[in-house]
């Protein structure tokens, strides 16, 4: 092998790939608070809504979890438009993951939930607390901590699977490494350090996440 290695190029470029990184981590994170917010409510209403609501969530689940997120995308971003909704590349990508994760970490939470006693919910209830409170403190909060670890996993999979919007020309990390290699055409160089990034950004997401459940979720075992 004759290869010779320029990175010359790629560095020389560090502010597209900064900005990307940074389109990434605010796509991902976003898409993490609301499709967290989309699953806790769409988990309530199919383990306590009535039944048109749960047969609506069940439907919403099965169709994303049954097509490609890639097609999804595509939907959000080629389809609608044919009806008049016309976003731009990030808000579709956004939109895309949000519905996307959602549906994934509704049947997370929803297993979080029904792992809950019984009669830890009529405890909270003889205490007198409101309804909302017995979700919150009785139901999310123990049942969160013990489906933490798939949920988080879940999150970080829809970071990696981020790169899938580079296809709308969402100026993401891929998009970005996309553009430089039809620029330099090193493209040995330039997903070697792509995929260092991809990788020190799931380590960072599973650092913040450990550190979230160390101070808001490991209630019991502190000293």
């Amino acid at each position: 092998m004759n290869y010779q290695f320029q990175f010359d190029a790629v560095f020389a470029a560090w502010p597209l790939l900064l900005k990307g990184t940074w389109i990434t981590i605010q796509l991902s994170l976003a898409a993490t608070a609301m499709g967290l917010i989309v699953a806790i409510v769409c988990a309530w209403g199919k383990t306590s809504g009535p039944s048109w609501l749960r047969f609506l969530i069940n439907a919403y689940i099965e169709v994303i979890r049954n097509t490609p997120f890639l097609v999804q995308l595509f939907f959000f971003f080629f389809a609608l438009p044919a009806i008049g909704l016309r976003w731009s590349p990030y808000t579709a990508a956004l939109t895309a993951m949000v519905i996307n994760l959602g549906a994934y970490a509704t049947e997370i939470i929803r297993a979080g939930i029904e792992s809950i006693p019984k009669g830890q919910i009529e405890a909270g209830r003889a205490l007198n607390l409101k309804g909302w409170e017995i979700f919150v403190y009785v139901i999310m909060k123990p049942a969160l901590k013990a489906i933490y670890p798939a949920l988080t996993s879940q999150f970080i999979l829809l970071m990696l699977s981020s790169a899938v919007v580079s296809v709308i020309s969402a100026d993401d990390l891929t998009s970005v490494a996309a553009t430089l290699q039809s620029q330099t055409f090193r493209s040995f160089e330039i997903y070697i350090v792509v995929t260092g990034i991809y990788l020190a950004l799931a380590l960072a997401f599973s650092l913040l996440f450990k550190t979230i459940y160390r101070h808001a979720l490991d209630y019991p075992d502190r000293r």
